[in-house]
């Protein structure tokens, strides 16, 4: 199947997307700022460079797209029906890196809050931003 978009215009689309400062990343921010929670944002020091750090609970947040964590059984991540294999290889090397960086986060003592963007949809937003203020609050 070819893609619906033309190489120009795929590639400027792909150019469009954001690695930081997503629009999820910046929902959780302002949550957790509002409730008095601070935090940095992208500590190079620490391994997969988090999202959020808050060092006074010892805990990090990653708030993962789920197209490129491969969210399994989340009707955002679709496999793409062009240079399929290529894809799966990408989003299974996100997959291992993910897993590589919690190893080596959890051996260094840290907490692991792992959000999907999907539970940031408003049908999921008060559960989610509950729970979150629930394990932040039990370290």
């Amino acid at each position: 199947m070819a893609d619906v978009h033309d190489k120009q215009t795929r590639s400027y689309n792909m150019s469009q997307i954001k690695g930081k400062n997503t629009k999820p990343e910046i929902l959780v921010r302002k949550f957790l700022f509002s409730k008095g929670f601070r935090f940095r944002i992208h500590d190079i020091h620490l391994p997969g460079k988090p999202d959020i750090v808050l060092p006074k609970y010892k805990t990090v947040i990653f708030v993962h797209g789920c197209f490129w964590h491969g969210h399994e059984g989340c009707k955002y991540f679709v496999v793409p029906k062009t240079r399929t294999e290529w894809w799966l290889n990408k989003i299974n090397g996100n997959k291992k890196n993910d897993n590589k960086t919690k190893t080596l986060l959890e051996a260094a003592g840290w907490h692991i809050i792992t959000i999907f963007a999907c539970k940031l949809k408003k049908a999921n937003l008060v559960a989610t931003y509950q729970n979150l203020i629930a394990l932040l609050v039990s370290k």
